[in-house]
Protein backbone atom coordinates (compact mmCIF):
# COMPACT_ATOMS: atom_id res chain seq x y z
CA UNK A 1 0.00 0.00 0.00
CA UNK A 2 1.47 3.44 -0.93
CA UNK A 3 0.25 7.05 -1.06
CA UNK A 4 -2.56 7.69 -3.41
CA UNK A 5 -1.31 11.36 -4.32
CA UNK A 6 -4.93 12.10 -5.24
CA UNK A 7 -6.37 11.92 -2.05
CA UNK A 8 -3.53 13.68 -0.40
CA UNK A 9 -4.74 16.73 -3.62
CA UNK A 10 -8.16 16.76 -2.01
CA UNK A 11 -6.73 18.96 0.64
CA UNK A 12 -4.76 21.95 -0.26
CA UNK A 13 -2.18 23.71 1.21
CA UNK A 14 -4.67 26.55 3.46
CA UNK A 15 -6.63 23.69 4.07
CA UNK A 16 -4.29 21.65 5.82
CA UNK A 17 -3.09 24.87 7.57
CA UNK A 18 -6.94 25.27 8.93
CA UNK A 19 -7.05 21.89 10.04
CA UNK A 20 -3.84 21.77 11.73
CA UNK A 21 -5.18 25.78 13.47
CA UNK A 22 -8.58 23.23 14.79
CA UNK A 23 -5.96 20.59 15.95
CA UNK A 24 -4.83 23.50 18.39
CA UNK A 25 -7.69 25.00 19.09
CA UNK A 26 -10.86 23.01 18.32
CA UNK A 27 -13.06 25.74 18.47
CA UNK A 28 -11.32 28.74 17.69
CA UNK A 29 -13.00 31.55 16.36
CA UNK A 30 -12.71 32.05 12.99
CA UNK A 31 -11.43 35.60 13.15
CA UNK A 32 -8.83 34.18 15.18
CA UNK A 33 -7.86 31.54 12.49
CA UNK A 34 -7.95 34.38 9.92
CA UNK A 35 -5.80 36.08 11.92
CA UNK A 36 -2.81 33.50 12.37
CA UNK A 37 -3.09 32.10 8.94
CA UNK A 38 -3.36 35.93 6.73
CA UNK A 39 -6.31 34.97 5.45
CA UNK A 40 -10.39 36.33 5.12
CA UNK A 41 -12.02 34.83 8.13
CA UNK A 42 -15.27 33.66 5.83
CA UNK A 43 -12.74 31.99 3.54
CA UNK A 44 -11.45 30.03 6.51
CA UNK A 45 -15.01 29.30 7.79
CA UNK A 46 -16.20 28.34 3.92
CA UNK A 47 -13.27 26.03 3.20
CA UNK A 48 -13.62 24.31 7.12
CA UNK A 49 -17.38 23.94 5.70
CA UNK A 50 -16.33 22.59 2.49
CA UNK A 51 -14.22 19.62 4.39
CA UNK A 52 -16.55 18.82 7.02
CA UNK A 53 -19.38 18.38 3.90
CA UNK A 54 -16.91 16.31 1.65
CA UNK A 55 -15.95 14.21 5.38
CA UNK A 56 -12.73 15.10 5.28
CA UNK A 57 -12.46 16.55 8.66
CA UNK A 58 -14.18 17.01 11.24
CA UNK A 59 -14.18 18.05 15.17
CA UNK A 60 -15.51 15.68 18.09
CA UNK A 61 -15.66 15.19 21.67
CA UNK A 62 -14.98 12.29 23.75
CA UNK A 63 -14.45 12.22 28.06
CA UNK A 64 -10.54 12.57 28.63
CA UNK A 65 -8.46 9.66 28.55
CA UNK A 66 -5.87 11.54 30.41
CA UNK A 67 -7.69 10.37 34.43
CA UNK A 68 -8.96 7.20 34.93
CA UNK A 69 -11.16 8.72 38.08
CA UNK A 70 -12.96 10.59 34.95
CA UNK A 71 -13.28 7.46 32.38
CA UNK A 72 -12.08 3.75 32.35
CA UNK A 73 -10.67 2.88 28.98
CA UNK A 74 -9.97 -0.44 27.66
CA UNK A 75 -8.33 -2.06 24.79
CA UNK A 76 -10.13 -5.12 23.54
CA UNK A 77 -9.29 -8.04 21.08
CA UNK A 78 -11.87 -9.86 19.45
CA UNK A 79 -12.04 -12.96 17.50
CA UNK A 80 -14.64 -13.68 14.79
CA UNK A 81 -16.01 -16.45 13.11
CA UNK A 82 -15.14 -16.57 9.33
CA UNK A 83 -16.44 -14.53 7.49
CA UNK A 84 -17.94 -12.85 10.33
CA UNK A 85 -15.81 -9.75 11.29
CA UNK A 86 -17.02 -7.35 8.87
CA UNK A 87 -20.80 -7.97 10.49
CA UNK A 88 -19.15 -7.82 14.07
CA UNK A 89 -17.50 -4.66 13.21
CA UNK A 90 -20.41 -3.24 12.46
CA UNK A 91 -22.50 -4.00 15.19
CA UNK A 92 -20.13 -3.06 17.62
CA UNK A 93 -19.90 0.39 15.87
CA UNK A 94 -23.06 0.89 16.67
CA UNK A 95 -22.62 0.84 20.53
CA UNK A 96 -22.07 4.44 21.96
CA UNK A 97 -19.19 2.86 24.38
CA UNK A 98 -16.55 1.56 21.38
CA UNK A 99 -14.96 4.02 20.41
CA UNK A 100 -12.64 2.85 18.06
CA UNK A 101 -13.24 -0.60 16.11
CA UNK A 102 -10.92 -1.66 13.65
CA UNK A 103 -10.46 -4.56 11.70
CA UNK A 104 -6.94 -5.95 11.66
CA UNK A 105 -4.51 -8.76 9.87
CA UNK A 106 -2.64 -10.83 12.37
CA UNK A 107 -3.73 -12.85 15.41
CA UNK A 108 -7.00 -10.92 16.24
CA UNK A 109 -9.70 -10.46 13.97
CA UNK A 110 -10.61 -6.92 15.41
CA UNK A 111 -9.10 -4.06 18.07
CA UNK A 112 -11.68 -2.17 19.42
CA UNK A 113 -11.44 0.70 22.22
CA UNK A 114 -14.43 0.75 24.74
CA UNK A 115 -14.92 3.22 27.48
CA UNK A 116 -17.24 3.83 30.48
CA UNK A 117 -17.53 6.15 33.58
CA UNK A 118 -16.79 3.48 35.60
CA UNK A 119 -14.74 -0.14 36.16
CA UNK A 120 -18.07 -1.61 37.06
CA UNK A 121 -19.84 -0.14 33.75
CA UNK A 122 -17.31 -0.78 31.24
CA UNK A 123 -16.90 -4.92 32.68
CA UNK A 124 -20.69 -4.93 31.79
CA UNK A 125 -20.11 -3.61 28.44
CA UNK A 126 -17.92 -5.94 27.62
CA UNK A 127 -19.01 -8.98 28.70
CA UNK A 128 -22.93 -8.47 28.44
CA UNK A 129 -22.55 -6.32 25.03
CA UNK A 130 -19.44 -6.92 23.29
CA UNK A 131 -19.11 -10.35 24.11
CA UNK A 132 -22.22 -11.51 23.36
CA UNK A 133 -22.41 -10.47 19.35
CA UNK A 134 -23.31 -12.61 17.04
CA UNK A 135 -20.00 -13.79 15.59
CA UNK A 136 -18.47 -13.17 18.28
CA UNK A 137 -16.02 -15.87 19.53
CA UNK A 138 -13.50 -15.17 21.66
CA UNK A 139 -12.23 -11.65 23.35
CA UNK A 140 -9.22 -10.14 25.31
CA UNK A 141 -9.52 -7.19 27.54
CA UNK A 142 -6.86 -4.92 28.18
CA UNK A 143 -7.08 -2.53 30.98
CA UNK A 144 -5.86 1.34 30.49
CA UNK A 145 -4.24 2.57 33.29
CA UNK A 146 -2.61 5.62 31.98
CA UNK A 147 -2.72 7.26 28.47
CA UNK A 148 0.96 9.40 28.46
CA UNK A 149 -0.21 10.77 24.37
CA UNK A 150 -3.27 10.40 22.82
CA UNK A 151 -4.85 11.32 19.02
CA UNK A 152 -5.66 15.15 19.96
CA UNK A 153 -2.37 15.63 20.70
CA UNK A 154 -1.30 14.49 16.79
CA UNK A 155 -0.82 17.51 14.58
CA UNK A 156 -0.47 17.93 10.06
CA UNK A 157 2.97 19.96 11.05
CA UNK A 158 1.70 22.58 8.05
CA UNK A 159 1.93 25.71 10.64
CA UNK A 160 5.08 27.60 11.80
CA UNK A 161 6.18 27.96 15.41
CA UNK A 162 4.66 31.23 15.23
CA UNK A 163 1.44 30.65 14.41
CA UNK A 164 1.36 27.48 16.86
CA UNK A 165 2.46 29.47 19.68
CA UNK A 166 -0.79 32.33 18.77
CA UNK A 167 -2.83 29.33 18.67
CA UNK A 168 -1.71 27.60 21.82
CA UNK A 169 -1.67 31.02 23.38
CA UNK A 170 -5.00 31.56 22.82
CA UNK A 171 -6.58 27.97 24.03
CA UNK A 172 -4.15 28.30 27.28
CA UNK A 173 -2.24 26.10 28.17
CA UNK A 174 -3.43 25.43 32.59
CA UNK A 175 -6.10 23.20 32.69
CA UNK A 176 -8.58 23.31 35.22
CA UNK A 177 -9.14 20.61 38.10
CA UNK A 178 -11.31 17.97 37.62
CA UNK A 179 -14.39 17.75 39.39
CA UNK A 180 -14.40 13.92 40.73
CA UNK A 181 -17.23 12.26 41.49
CA UNK A 182 -19.86 10.77 38.81
CA UNK A 183 -21.13 12.51 35.52
CA UNK A 184 -24.00 14.48 36.25
CA UNK A 185 -26.96 14.81 33.55
CA UNK A 186 -26.00 18.10 32.00
CA UNK A 187 -22.57 17.01 31.80
CA UNK A 188 -23.51 13.50 29.88
CA UNK A 189 -25.37 15.96 27.48
CA UNK A 190 -22.98 18.09 26.99
CA UNK A 191 -20.27 15.61 25.83
CA UNK A 192 -23.10 13.50 23.90
CA UNK A 193 -23.78 17.10 22.01
CA UNK A 194 -20.17 18.35 21.23
CA UNK A 195 -19.42 14.43 20.22
CA UNK A 196 -21.52 15.24 17.30
CA UNK A 197 -20.34 18.73 16.64
CA UNK A 198 -17.45 20.02 18.72
CA UNK A 199 -17.66 23.29 17.31
CA UNK A 200 -21.32 23.37 17.64
CA UNK A 201 -22.10 27.35 18.74
CA UNK A 202 -23.15 27.73 22.00
CA UNK A 203 -26.41 29.24 21.44
CA UNK A 204 -27.49 26.23 20.12
CA UNK A 205 -25.98 24.20 22.74
CA UNK A 206 -28.00 25.97 25.38
CA UNK A 207 -31.19 25.34 23.33
CA UNK A 208 -30.16 21.39 23.07
CA UNK A 209 -29.59 21.40 26.93
CA UNK A 210 -32.67 23.52 27.70
CA UNK A 211 -30.53 25.87 29.54
CA UNK A 212 -29.49 29.54 29.47
CA UNK A 213 -26.61 30.51 26.97
CA UNK A 214 -24.52 32.23 30.15
CA UNK A 215 -24.99 28.39 31.89
CA UNK A 216 -24.14 26.53 28.54
CA UNK A 217 -20.51 28.22 28.43
CA UNK A 218 -19.99 28.18 31.63
CA UNK A 219 -20.54 24.73 32.07
CA UNK A 220 -18.77 24.27 28.52
CA UNK A 221 -15.31 26.36 30.15
CA UNK A 222 -16.11 23.66 33.03
CA UNK A 223 -15.44 20.64 30.89
CA UNK A 224 -13.26 20.99 28.45
CA UNK A 225 -9.69 20.37 29.07
CA UNK A 226 -10.94 18.71 32.66
CA UNK A 227 -13.63 16.18 31.66
CA UNK A 228 -14.15 16.62 27.69
CA UNK A 229 -11.45 16.39 25.36
CA UNK A 230 -11.66 17.58 21.70
CA UNK A 231 -10.19 16.82 18.83
CA UNK A 232 -10.23 18.00 15.39
CA UNK A 233 -9.87 14.64 12.98
CA UNK A 234 -9.16 14.41 8.93
CA UNK A 235 -9.49 11.11 6.80
CA UNK A 236 -6.43 9.15 7.32
CA UNK A 237 -5.68 9.00 3.27
CA UNK A 238 -5.47 12.45 2.81
CA UNK A 239 -3.04 13.24 5.84
CA UNK A 240 -0.35 12.02 4.33
CA UNK A 241 -0.08 8.88 6.78
CA UNK A 242 -2.76 6.37 4.36
CA UNK A 243 -2.17 3.27 6.77
CA UNK A 244 -2.43 2.29 10.36
CA UNK A 245 -1.13 -0.21 12.27
CA UNK A 246 -1.07 -1.18 15.93
CA UNK A 247 2.01 -2.73 18.07
CA UNK A 248 1.16 -4.85 21.39
CA UNK A 249 4.99 -4.19 23.12
CA UNK A 250 6.13 -4.30 26.89
CA UNK A 251 8.77 -2.63 28.73
CA UNK A 252 10.04 -3.02 32.28
CA UNK A 253 7.57 -1.44 34.92
CA UNK A 254 10.65 1.20 35.37
CA UNK A 255 11.06 2.75 31.94
CA UNK A 256 7.27 2.75 31.18
CA UNK A 257 6.92 6.42 31.62
CA UNK A 258 10.21 7.61 29.90
CA UNK A 259 9.66 4.85 26.82
CA UNK A 260 6.25 6.86 26.55
CA UNK A 261 7.27 9.87 26.58
CA UNK A 262 9.96 8.94 23.92
CA UNK A 263 7.15 7.43 21.66
CA UNK A 264 4.63 11.04 22.13
CA UNK A 265 7.28 12.65 20.37
CA UNK A 266 7.50 10.59 17.13
CA UNK A 267 5.56 11.78 13.90
CA UNK A 268 3.94 8.67 13.35
CA UNK A 269 2.81 7.75 17.12
CA UNK A 270 -0.88 8.98 16.90
CA UNK A 271 -1.29 7.23 20.39
CA UNK A 272 0.41 5.31 23.64
CA UNK A 273 -1.74 3.73 26.23
CA UNK A 274 -0.02 1.73 29.22
CA UNK A 275 -2.16 -1.19 30.26
CA UNK A 276 -2.16 -3.94 32.46
CA UNK A 277 -1.66 -6.96 30.73
CA UNK A 278 0.55 -9.73 29.15
CA UNK A 279 2.02 -6.51 27.25
CA UNK A 280 2.11 -3.20 28.96
CA UNK A 281 2.31 -0.81 26.08
CA UNK A 282 -0.91 -0.61 22.90
CA UNK A 283 1.15 1.95 20.82
CA UNK A 284 -1.49 3.36 17.29
CA UNK A 285 0.91 4.35 14.36
CA UNK A 286 -0.07 6.21 11.34
CA UNK A 287 1.87 5.28 8.47
CA UNK A 288 3.11 5.95 4.65
CA UNK A 289 3.26 2.32 3.34
CA UNK A 290 3.28 -1.19 4.13
CA UNK A 291 7.09 -1.36 4.53
CA UNK A 292 7.27 1.04 7.43
CA UNK A 293 5.27 -1.32 9.35
CA UNK A 294 8.94 -3.17 10.02
CA UNK A 295 10.97 -0.05 9.26
CA UNK A 296 9.14 2.20 12.20
CA UNK A 297 9.20 -1.30 14.81
CA UNK A 298 12.73 -1.79 14.16
CA UNK A 299 13.73 1.88 14.63
CA UNK A 300 11.81 2.32 17.84
CA UNK A 301 13.40 -0.76 19.55
CA UNK A 302 16.79 0.58 17.92
CA UNK A 303 15.91 3.68 19.51
CA UNK A 304 14.63 2.52 22.93
CA UNK A 305 16.41 -1.12 23.91
CA UNK A 306 14.19 -1.55 26.42
CA UNK A 307 10.81 -1.63 24.54
CA UNK A 308 10.07 -4.90 22.87
CA UNK A 309 7.16 -5.13 20.12
CA UNK A 310 5.69 -8.90 21.21
CA UNK A 311 2.63 -8.65 18.24
CA UNK A 312 1.84 -6.41 15.61
CA UNK A 313 -1.71 -5.69 13.40
CA UNK A 314 -1.99 -4.07 10.21
CA UNK A 315 -5.28 -2.37 10.07
CA UNK A 316 -7.09 -4.08 7.35
CA UNK A 317 -10.55 -0.88 7.79
CA UNK A 318 -11.29 1.57 10.48
CA UNK A 319 -14.86 1.05 10.69
CA UNK A 320 -14.99 3.55 13.67
CA UNK A 321 -12.57 6.44 14.64
CA UNK A 322 -13.55 8.14 17.89
CA UNK A 323 -17.50 7.73 17.70
CA UNK A 324 -17.49 8.90 13.64
CA UNK A 325 -18.65 5.65 11.56
CA UNK A 326 -16.39 5.95 8.13
CA UNK A 327 -16.42 4.58 4.74
CA UNK A 328 -13.41 2.15 3.08
CA UNK A 329 -12.16 5.76 1.61
CA UNK A 330 -11.76 6.75 5.58
CA UNK A 331 -14.46 9.29 4.96
CA UNK A 332 -16.89 10.42 7.63
CA UNK A 333 -20.01 8.83 7.07
CA UNK A 334 -22.17 9.20 10.44
CA UNK A 335 -21.73 9.40 13.74
CA UNK A 336 -22.38 7.51 17.12
CA UNK A 337 -23.26 10.34 20.14
CA UNK A 338 -20.89 9.46 22.97
CA UNK A 339 -24.28 8.89 25.38
CA UNK A 340 -23.24 7.13 28.57
CA UNK A 341 -26.87 7.46 29.82
CA UNK A 342 -27.18 3.89 27.56
CA UNK A 343 -26.18 1.16 29.62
Amino acid sequence: MTQDPSATDLLDEVDRRIVHALQIHPRAPWQLVGDVLAIDPVTAARRWQRMERDRLAWVTAYARLADPRNAVTAVVEIDTQAGMGPQVAETIAAEPRALNVKETAGGRDLVVSAQAPTLNELAQFISLRLATVPGVTATRTHLVTAMPTEGSNWRLRSLDAGQRFQLERAVGSTPGLLREGPWDPLDTRMLALLSTDGRMPIRRLAEELGTSVTTAGRRLKQLVGTRISLRCDVARPVSGWPLAAVYFASAPADKLREISQALAAVAEVRSCAIMAGPYNLVIDVWLRNLHDVHNLEAHLCSRLPPLRVTDRAVVLRTVKHMGRLLDPDGRCRGVVPVDWSIA
